[in-house]
């Protein structure tokens, strides 16, 4: 093989290495939600 095709050939082999390698795990974030109380909702009647 030529050197132009070599060279040609690492360049792109670097490259995918560089796009697959570099691809990192995204972090799981897990989020309580707050309590929430029901608000009190008008029935006709007072108390």
């Amino acid at each position: 093989m030529s050197n132009s095709i070599r060279i040609t050939l690492a360049v792109c082999t670097l490259a995918f290495l560089a796009a697959c390698g570099g691809a990192k795990q995204d972090e799981v974030v897990y989020v309580d939600e707050p309590a929430v109380s029901n608000e009190p909702v008008f029935t006709g009647k007072y108390k």
